[in-house]
């Protein structure tokens, strides 16, 4: 059983920083694509970073550049770095695995991330 658990959101003012952890268990983060996505009220989710198996990384042009994405594989963990936070950036911020064996993504709980200005 796939199992994903973020931490590390919370409150912070416009241009400080916060680092979001996504732990893994049920699945090696290594061997497949991960990613972040955040949803905002009344917005629709949307794609912040990912990261493939090869560990190619991509971004939205709204985050790139500030945001970090990154893995520890003896951890089995997934982070994103995000630094000059914005209050645009608030949302809940999901992490993300696509298991290629299984064809199948997986996904958190959510943690919200709210910047003030």
């Amino acid at each position: 059983q796939v199992q994903l658990v973020e931490s590390g959101g919370g409150l912070v003012q416009a241009g400080g920083s916060l680092r979001l952890s996504c732990a893994a268990s049920g699945i090696i983060f290594s061997f497949n694509a991960k990613a972040w996505y955040r949803q905002a009220p009344g917005k629709q989710r949307e794609l912040v970073a990912s990261m493939s198996g090869g560990g190619t990384t991509n971004y939205s042009d709204s985050v790139k550049g500030r945001f970090t994405i990154s893995r520890d594989n003896a951890k089995n963990t997934v982070y994103l770095q995000m630094n000059s936070l914005k209050p645009e950036d608030t949302a809940i911020y999901y992490c993300n695995v696509y298991s290629y064996r299984e064809s199948s993504h997986y996904w958190g709980q959510g943690t919200q991330v709210t910047v003030s200005s």
